[in-house]
Protein backbone atom coordinates (compact mmCIF):
# COMPACT_ATOMS: atom_id res chain seq x y z
CA UNK A 1 0.00 0.00 0.00
CA UNK A 2 2.86 2.22 0.51
CA UNK A 3 6.01 2.89 -1.65
CA UNK A 4 9.86 4.45 -1.47
CA UNK A 5 9.58 6.17 -4.56
CA UNK A 6 13.53 8.10 -6.35
CA UNK A 7 12.44 11.26 -7.83
CA UNK A 8 14.68 13.69 -9.84
CA UNK A 9 13.34 16.94 -9.93
CA UNK A 10 14.73 20.42 -11.10
CA UNK A 11 13.62 22.94 -8.64
CA UNK A 12 14.25 26.68 -8.67
CA UNK A 13 14.46 27.70 -5.05
CA UNK A 14 12.69 30.70 -3.77
CA UNK A 15 14.58 33.89 -2.37
CA UNK A 16 12.62 33.61 1.18
CA UNK A 17 14.10 30.31 1.95
CA UNK A 18 17.82 31.03 1.67
CA UNK A 19 18.60 31.60 4.52
CA UNK A 20 17.76 28.46 5.82
CA UNK A 21 20.75 25.65 5.62
CA UNK A 22 20.31 24.28 1.54
CA UNK A 23 18.82 20.99 2.89
CA UNK A 24 16.16 21.96 5.05
CA UNK A 25 15.40 24.89 2.52
CA UNK A 26 15.19 22.71 -0.85
CA UNK A 27 13.24 19.95 1.57
CA UNK A 28 10.44 22.33 2.24
CA UNK A 29 10.36 23.19 -0.94
CA UNK A 30 9.84 19.86 -1.80
CA UNK A 31 7.14 19.06 0.51
CA UNK A 32 5.19 22.60 -0.54
CA UNK A 33 5.47 21.15 -4.23
CA UNK A 34 4.69 17.35 -3.51
CA UNK A 35 2.72 16.70 -0.71
CA UNK A 36 -1.01 15.37 -0.90
CA UNK A 37 -0.72 15.51 -4.40
CA UNK A 38 -1.08 12.57 -6.90
CA UNK A 39 1.73 11.78 -9.53
CA UNK A 40 0.33 9.65 -12.53
CA UNK A 41 1.09 6.03 -12.08
CA UNK A 42 2.91 6.56 -9.01
CA UNK A 43 0.24 7.11 -6.63
CA UNK A 44 -0.33 9.96 -3.51
CA UNK A 45 2.42 11.49 -2.01
CA UNK A 46 2.35 11.36 1.78
CA UNK A 47 5.78 12.55 2.60
CA UNK A 48 9.69 12.92 1.77
CA UNK A 49 11.92 10.17 2.63
CA UNK A 50 14.92 11.80 2.52
CA UNK A 51 16.94 13.90 -0.07
CA UNK A 52 19.82 11.82 -1.49
CA UNK A 53 21.66 14.59 -3.29
CA UNK A 54 21.28 18.01 -4.39
CA UNK A 55 23.60 19.35 -7.11
CA UNK A 56 23.91 23.56 -9.21
CA UNK A 57 22.29 26.13 -7.07
CA UNK A 58 23.03 28.27 -10.68
CA UNK A 59 21.03 31.36 -11.13
CA UNK A 60 20.02 31.80 -14.92
CA UNK A 61 19.60 34.93 -16.33
CA UNK A 62 15.99 37.24 -15.89
CA UNK A 63 15.95 34.76 -13.23
CA UNK A 64 15.74 35.60 -9.11
CA UNK A 65 16.18 32.38 -7.74
CA UNK A 66 19.15 29.70 -7.86
CA UNK A 67 17.99 26.14 -9.83
CA UNK A 68 19.37 22.96 -8.00
CA UNK A 69 18.81 19.36 -9.44
CA UNK A 70 17.53 17.34 -6.46
CA UNK A 71 17.09 13.05 -6.27
CA UNK A 72 15.08 12.66 -3.41
CA UNK A 73 12.52 9.97 -2.35
CA UNK A 74 9.02 10.03 -1.60
CA UNK A 75 6.69 7.83 0.52
CA UNK A 76 3.51 6.95 -1.82
CA UNK A 77 0.24 5.53 -1.67
CA UNK A 78 -0.26 2.89 -4.17
CA UNK A 79 -2.63 -0.23 -3.27
CA UNK A 80 -2.03 -3.49 -5.57
CA UNK A 81 -5.16 -4.80 -7.13
CA UNK A 82 -6.54 -7.65 -4.85
CA UNK A 83 -5.15 -5.90 -1.38
CA UNK A 84 -7.57 -6.11 1.26
CA UNK A 85 -7.93 -2.36 3.22
CA UNK A 86 -9.60 -1.25 6.04
CA UNK A 87 -11.30 1.94 5.59
CA UNK A 88 -14.84 3.76 7.28
CA UNK A 89 -18.00 4.68 4.98
CA UNK A 90 -18.05 8.10 4.04
CA UNK A 91 -21.00 8.01 1.81
CA UNK A 92 -23.82 5.47 0.38
CA UNK A 93 -26.63 6.41 -2.37
CA UNK A 94 -28.13 4.40 -5.01
CA UNK A 95 -25.08 3.66 -7.34
CA UNK A 96 -22.92 2.36 -4.42
CA UNK A 97 -20.31 3.02 -1.52
CA UNK A 98 -18.12 5.82 -1.17
CA UNK A 99 -15.13 4.90 1.11
CA UNK A 100 -12.26 6.60 3.26
CA UNK A 101 -8.88 6.27 4.60
CA UNK A 102 -8.49 9.37 6.24
CA UNK A 103 -6.04 10.72 4.03
CA UNK A 104 -7.88 9.48 0.95
CA UNK A 105 -11.62 10.11 0.20
CA UNK A 106 -11.75 8.89 -3.74
CA UNK A 107 -12.27 5.51 -3.01
CA UNK A 108 -15.74 3.65 -4.78
CA UNK A 109 -17.64 0.64 -4.65
CA UNK A 110 -20.13 0.17 -6.80
CA UNK A 111 -23.22 -1.99 -6.69
CA UNK A 112 -22.46 -4.50 -8.47
CA UNK A 113 -19.67 -5.01 -6.52
CA UNK A 114 -21.71 -5.34 -3.32
CA UNK A 115 -22.15 -8.83 -1.49
CA UNK A 116 -25.41 -10.64 -3.23
CA UNK A 117 -28.02 -10.73 -2.64
CA UNK A 118 -28.63 -7.12 -1.47
CA UNK A 119 -31.25 -4.03 -1.71
CA UNK A 120 -31.01 -0.46 -1.26
CA UNK A 121 -33.30 1.18 1.29
CA UNK A 122 -33.28 5.44 0.10
CA UNK A 123 -33.85 7.91 3.05
CA UNK A 124 -37.30 9.06 3.24
CA UNK A 125 -36.63 13.01 1.66
CA UNK A 126 -33.67 11.89 -0.96
CA UNK A 127 -34.33 8.26 -2.53
CA UNK A 128 -31.07 8.57 -4.26
CA UNK A 129 -29.10 8.17 -0.71
CA UNK A 130 -29.94 5.90 1.52
CA UNK A 131 -28.35 2.45 3.33
CA UNK A 132 -27.33 -0.91 1.13
CA UNK A 133 -28.02 -3.72 3.07
CA UNK A 134 -26.49 -7.71 2.36
CA UNK A 135 -29.60 -10.28 2.65
CA UNK A 136 -27.95 -13.34 4.25
CA UNK A 137 -29.99 -16.27 6.11
CA UNK A 138 -33.50 -13.95 6.44
CA UNK A 139 -31.88 -11.42 7.89
CA UNK A 140 -30.56 -7.97 6.43
CA UNK A 141 -27.15 -6.74 7.51
CA UNK A 142 -26.43 -2.93 6.92
CA UNK A 143 -23.70 -1.20 5.51
CA UNK A 144 -22.97 2.28 7.97
CA UNK A 145 -20.83 4.40 9.56
CA UNK A 146 -20.52 2.39 12.58
CA UNK A 147 -18.52 -0.45 11.70
CA UNK A 148 -14.64 -0.72 10.18
CA UNK A 149 -15.50 -2.25 6.51
CA UNK A 150 -12.85 -4.28 4.47
CA UNK A 151 -12.78 -3.94 0.54
CA UNK A 152 -10.90 -5.70 -2.22
CA UNK A 153 -9.19 -3.53 -4.56
CA UNK A 154 -10.59 -4.19 -7.99
CA UNK A 155 -8.19 -1.40 -9.71
CA UNK A 156 -6.38 2.28 -9.69
CA UNK A 157 -6.84 4.37 -12.34
CA UNK A 158 -5.36 8.03 -12.89
CA UNK A 159 -8.04 9.44 -15.00
CA UNK A 160 -6.81 12.63 -17.20
CA UNK A 161 -8.02 16.32 -16.07
CA UNK A 162 -11.15 16.96 -18.27
CA UNK A 163 -11.11 20.23 -20.18
CA UNK A 164 -14.80 21.05 -19.52
CA UNK A 165 -16.49 19.25 -16.38
CA UNK A 166 -19.82 18.21 -17.46
CA UNK A 167 -22.68 19.80 -15.33
CA UNK A 168 -23.70 18.07 -11.52
CA UNK A 169 -20.14 15.90 -12.27
CA UNK A 170 -19.02 14.99 -9.33
CA UNK A 171 -15.43 17.06 -8.09
CA UNK A 172 -12.59 16.04 -9.96
CA UNK A 173 -10.26 13.18 -8.62
CA UNK A 174 -6.67 12.16 -10.03
CA UNK A 175 -7.07 9.05 -8.48
CA UNK A 176 -9.46 6.85 -8.43
CA UNK A 177 -9.63 3.45 -6.32
CA UNK A 178 -12.12 0.97 -7.13
CA UNK A 179 -13.13 -1.86 -4.65
CA UNK A 180 -15.53 -4.56 -4.13
CA UNK A 181 -17.28 -6.55 -1.77
CA UNK A 182 -18.67 -9.65 -2.69
CA UNK A 183 -16.44 -11.97 -0.96
CA UNK A 184 -16.24 -13.90 2.25
CA UNK A 185 -14.52 -11.62 5.25
CA UNK A 186 -15.15 -8.57 3.02
CA UNK A 187 -17.60 -5.53 4.57
CA UNK A 188 -18.19 -4.36 7.66
CA UNK A 189 -15.97 -6.26 10.57
CA UNK A 190 -18.99 -7.26 12.67
CA UNK A 191 -21.24 -9.23 10.18
CA UNK A 192 -18.34 -11.83 10.35
CA UNK A 193 -18.89 -11.92 13.95
CA UNK A 194 -22.71 -12.00 13.64
CA UNK A 195 -23.23 -14.60 10.89
CA UNK A 196 -20.95 -16.84 12.94
CA UNK A 197 -22.78 -17.00 15.95
CA UNK A 198 -26.35 -17.71 13.63
CA UNK A 199 -24.48 -20.09 12.23
CA UNK A 200 -23.11 -21.87 15.68
CA UNK A 201 -27.34 -21.48 17.04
Amino acid sequence: MFYLSRIEHTLPLPPHLLSLPIHEAIHKELEKLFLDKVIANLGLCISVYDIRSIEGGFIFPSEGAPTYTVVFTLVVFRPFVGEIISAKLLSSDADGLRLTLGFFDDIYVPGHHLPNPNHFEGEPNNSKRGTWFWDYNEQSYPIDNTDEIKFRVQSVSYPPIPVEPPKDSKPFAPMLITGSLDHDGLGPVSWWFETEEVEEE
